[in-house]
């Protein structure tokens, strides 16, 4: 077959279903598609790479994007995690606990919007205390960029939260400030 758009919708026509059933055995069903897709975008662009008989291979690459997608979600959940355990008694004085719980769960469901990127420029600085230089070298950009990628975080962040609750920019406030 020369042409490889034929190709290709034969191998997805071929083998999608064994992909998809080998990946929802071992992730939840929208995380199976996502990465069944994945794997599919994957043999799109590496055409001329993809052995006979193709399964392995798919079910290889299948395999690699689901540990990478665990790895994502692992991160995000300590992120989430450690972002919970910030709270102090002091956080809990002086204001209605309602008010806190509000706040708490708003900063935590922006945090869960947030690209793995964004966290990752916020976390770098914010929890881990490096310079923009030392983070820039972590994220393998220029100084420069990384400050940009910091920047938009932020600015992404508050927007998120800004989104989720309008009418309460004290809390809102204070967290950016504290990042």
């Amino acid at each position: 077959m020369n042409d490889p758009y034929k190709r290709f919708t034969d191998l997805y026509d071929r083998h999608y279903r064994a992909v998809f059933g080998y990946v929802v055995l071992r992730a939840e069903p929208g995380t199976a598609e996502d990465v069944s897709s994945e794997t599919f975008l994957v043999a799109w662009r590496r055409l001329d790479d993809v052995p006979d008989p193709p399964l392995p291979w798919l079910l290889g690459v299948a395999r690699n994007k689901l540990a990478k997608h665990r790895g994502v979600q692992h991160r995000r959940q300590a992120l989430v995690d450690r972002i919970a355990a910030l709270m102090t008694a002091d956080d809990q004085t002086g204001r209605d606990v309602a008010e806190r719980v509000l706040d708490r769960e708003t900063a935590l469901t922006a945090v869960r919007s947030m690209r793995e990127k964004d966290l990752e420029a916020l976390a770098l600085t914010t929890w881990h205390g490096l310079t923009p230089d030392q983070a820039a070298a972590v994220m393998g950009c220029s100084t420069r960029t990384y400050n940009v990628r910091l920047h938009r975080a932020r600015a992404r962040l508050s927007k998120a939260m800004w989104t989720m609750s309008p009418d309460r920019p004290v809390a809102r406030n204070q967290l950016l400030e504290e990042m």
